[in-house]
């Protein structure tokens, strides 16, 4: 049926027609989708309004997160898997990723230089070219168009000058963003951070029961989550920004699970404490393990640990990256700062 269909003249002029119709209105969507980006990109939000907590709250900008018993895991990717119970004690958690303002002031009191921002040690990982030796974070950057296997070199760049101050390096800044989380930071600014205010990273069964809102069920649906800044469209040529936002968004801008937390799902990455192992066989602990020194360097050194990053950012999307569930988890390389990663702490001690 199929092939006399295309061996007549005039259907198999009809389908062309109609493939060239098709192809015609993908690229006016494509055509629309990038002209909405740019739009929002000198139309966006640079702060959203965080309710206020409690008068007498007993650890401001965090919430209580109960104990229980978790279920870690989901069945979307290998690495989630297998679903494991594990308990999980309570704690105190930021009620937001960590923003530039926050990290600002950390690096004010104590002088604090991060990864991103010192020269490489060419003997541990040498082998780099010069240019990618110098201080500097990997940047994403939505290509206009794809070639061969769509490999992710054609969106990621390693840019030299690119840290936490020069989000997109170093031609940018975050003047006037201090209320977006703060990326290109690595497990070791994060854990000085985290020391600074006394607390920790969270594990991964933390970070993932706090995301469930303290609840047991592994959800059955799969779907990109309305209230999330995740990515709207063809990944990574095309983002409608039906959510408000092309890239990055302040924190708090999207409603909170049912402890109050804010995007715990989609925006940034979130860092974990936790090694990375491809899957949940391996008994995830609940130590709290120091990294020692790194610099920011790509992939590729043996020596390089990793941790489990949690949440997904704004570049997931169902074409590409289904990273926006609790469940989800990828790894990390621990000397690598990267511009859709960041992180928040959780405070161990007594509930209200």
């Amino acid at each position: 049926m199929a092939i006399s269909f295309f061996t007549s003249p005039k259907r198999r002029w009809l389908a062309f027609g109609l493939t060239g119709a098709a192809l015609l209105a993908l690229a006016a969507w494509l055509l629309w989708s990038s002209q909405r980006s740019e739009q929002l990109r000198y139309e966006e939000r640079l702060a959203c309004s965080l309710p206020p907590q409690l008068a007498g709250a007993p650890h401001l900008g965090r919430v209580w997160v109960p104990a229980g018993t978790l279920s870690l895991g989901d069945t979307v990717y290998p690495e989630e898997l297998p679903i494991r119970a594990l308990p999980v004690a309570g704690f105190w958690m930021d009620r937001t990723e960590v923003t530039n303002d926050q990290f600002a002031a950390f690096v004010q009191a104590t002088g604090y230089r991060t990864v991103a921002e010192r020269a490489v040690d060419a003997k541990a990982h040498p082998e780099l070219p010069p240019e990618m030796r110098l201080p500097g974070a990997v940047v994403f950057i939505s290509p206009t168009s794809l070639s061969g296997q769509g490999s992710a070199t054609q969106w990621w760049r390693y840019l030299a000058g690119a840290d936490w101050r020069h989000p997109g390096g170093p031609a940018t800044s975050i003047k006037g963003r201090g209320a977006f989380a703060v990326v290109n930071v690595t497990i070791e600014d994060a854990q000085a951070y985290a020391r600074w205010l006394g607390a920790v990273i969270p594990s991964e069964a933390q970070w993932e029961w706090a995301a469930r809102g303290a609840q047991n069920a592994v959800p059955s649906a799969h779907e990109q989550p309305a209230q999330a800044n995740t990515w709207q469209g063809l990944f990574p040529v095309a983002n409608s920004a039906a959510d408000g936002f092309v890239g990055l968004a302040p924190v708090g801008c999207f409603t909170p699970n049912a402890l109050g937390l804010f995007d715990m799902i989609g925006n940034a990455w979130e860092l974990t404490r936790d090694a990375y192992t491809p899957s949940h066989a391996v008994l995830v602990t609940d130590e709290v393990a120091e990294p020692g020194p790194g610099s920011a360097r790509p992939a590729g050194s043996a020596a390089v640990g990793q941790r489990v990053i949690k949440g997904g950012s704004f570049l997931c999307a169902p074409n590409y990256c289904m990273r926006y569930r609790a469940g989800a988890r990828q790894a990390q390389d621990d000397d690598l700062a990267v511009s859709h990663l960041g992180f928040r702490t959780v405070l161990i001690a007594p509930g209200p």
